[in-house]
């Protein structure tokens, strides 16, 4: 049997308790930091897909998987296929008006996601991270976030192998007065910075916490800092990627989603 994945496990969780608000949000901000393939017709041309589709009742649906494995038994074999973030797929079929089918006859993740919903996530994700120049006056301990949060904040992070070595959450106080929590990042790849931003905000998006915030800022490991982050903060490390990605191949760039055809 097929090793259970991330969405699987949020897609479990949901449906035993359907009336459970946190568990919904906790599915939909799983599913947009997912890895998904997309099935196509053919092979991308260039920036452009053209996904395989299938009606139901007179609405069109794409196909996506969160494996390989599952979109090739799927199939019944190899098939041309899109990988992109569950975010650049929401993104992308939302004004297309197209419903979204996961993970169909291959895992119990499986379910139909109908227009408004993928509506409603892309909405969702457009609350995106807002950069700000402010000066810290004190990094602490942190406290008072609830564990669901640690959680799901550790399993963002290690889904982000490659992308920095480890964060450090913390306390901040602000010149300005300010209070919260930040989360430093230490030696973020060169680019990566917006999306581990973004990760952070999409994560928060569907805490379901009304008063959540978490300012992302970026340091070096040779900084002042980073030794101050060190002393108080709770340390998440960062797995190292397993394969470089293929330049230029669809959906590889999370600025640049492929376009429909």
């Amino acid at each position: 049997m097929a090793e259970a994945t991330r969405l699987d496990a949020a897609h479990a969780a949901m449906e035993a308790a359907p009336e459970d608000e946190g568990a919904r949000l906790d599915f939909y901000g799983q599913l947009a930091a997912s890895e998904l393939f997309l099935l196509l017709e053919r092979e991308a041309e260039g920036e452009r897909v053209t996904p395989r589709t299938f009606d139901v009742e007179g609405q069109s649906y794409v196909l996506v998987f969160d494996g390989e494995d599952r979109l090739a038994q799927f199939a019944g074999g190899e098939a041309p296929y899109a990988a992109l973030s569950g975010r650049a797929v929401a993104e992308m079929l939302a004004p297309a008006g197209l419903g979204l089918g996961l993970n169909l006859d291959v895992a119990p993740s499986a379910m139909i996601l109908p227009p408004e919903a993928v509506a409603w996530l892309a909405g969702t994700l457009e609350q995106g991270p807002r950069e700000v120049e402010t000066k810290v006056r004190a990094f602490t301990a942190p406290g008072g976030l609830p564990e669901r949060l640690l959680t799901a904040l550790d399993a963002r992070l290690a889904s982000a192998a490659g992308l920095a070595s480890s964060a450090y959450l913390v306390g901040v106080e602000y010149e300005s007065g300010a209070e919260g929590h930040m989360l430093g990042v230490i030696d973020a790849v060169p680019g990566a910075e917006g999306a581990l931003a973004r990760a952070v905000s999409d994560l928060l998006q569907f805490s379901g916490l009304e008063a959540a915030a978490l300012d992302v800022a970026f340091f070096r490991a040779e900084d002042a800092a980073a030794a101050r982050l060190a002393r108080v903060g709770l340390r998440f490390d960062l797995p190292e990627a397993e394969v470089a990605e293929t330049p230029g191949a669809p959906g590889m760039d999370p600025d640049r989603p492929p376009r429909l055809r």
